[in-house]
């Protein structure tokens, strides 16, 4: 199941590991994971998953390939629906409709980088992983593969790279945002946005993914 691969060069990566359609049984994130999806577009119900990528925030990466549409992975949607494991995301509201859509898995508990940076970063419309990592971390992330053929049986270099950089640094951008949400008073009201993000993506599946029912 598992294939170990050169790490490309990135900074602070020091192995990844590529796994067909599934994870080892015994694999340990401790309490908080990084997680990111790969797709074939934008749109859940059309364009299928191809990557779940993983971290456990040490420069260890796991990247799972769906090179067909099989959908198979009882231990990975295991660790999605561990209660006592936080999933890290940056714009969990894509990432975990494409895993309950694909998966069936109802992932939670929930952390997102980008609405706790759209919480406290008021100061820019700028939310994006490539400047969270250049702001906070002072890293620079390539993102040329983010449009790319994610169906492919084989993956390049260069996508891994990509693949891996979603989530290489999400553990530490979430350690800086924590500090300013607390220094700002919104860190109660980022918890609770959290917590619905499971509804607002089954909305996103259900036929509701513009429309605010909250509106008049």
């Amino acid at each position: 199941m598992a294939g170990k691969k050169s790490p490309p060069k990135i900074t602070g990566l020091r192995t990844l590991e590529i796994y067909q359609n599934d994870i080892p049984p015994d694999l340990d994130f401790g309490d908080m994971v990084a997680i990111d999806t790969e797709t074939m577009g934008l749109n859940p119900h059309r364009d299928r998953l191809c990557l779940v990528q993983l971290s456990g925030g040490d420069g260890h990466c796991h990247i799972v390939h769906f090179p067909q549409k099989k959908y198979d992975a009882p231990n990975l949607i295991k660790l999605l629906e561990n209660p006592n494991i936080t999933k890290l995301f940056h714009f969990a509201r894509f990432d975990i409709a494409t895993l309950k859509k694909y998966l069936g898995a109802s992932t939670s508990p929930i952390y997102c980088t980008k609405i706790a940076s759209k919480l406290v970063r008021t100061y820019t419309d700028r939310h994006g992983l490539k400047n969270l990592c250049d702001e906070l971390l002072g890293i620079d992330i390539s993102k040329q593969q983010q449009s790319s053929d994610w169906g492919a049986s084989e993956l390049k270099s260069a996508q891994m790279t990509y693949a891996a950089g979603d989530v290489l640094y999400l553990h530490q951008l979430r350690q800086k945002l924590e500090e300013m949400l607390i220094r700002e008073g919104r860190k109660e009201l980022a918890e609770a946005c959290f917590a619905f993000l499971p509804a607002r993506a089954e909305l996103d599946l259900k036929g509701w993914p513009e429309e605010d029912i909250f509106s008049h």
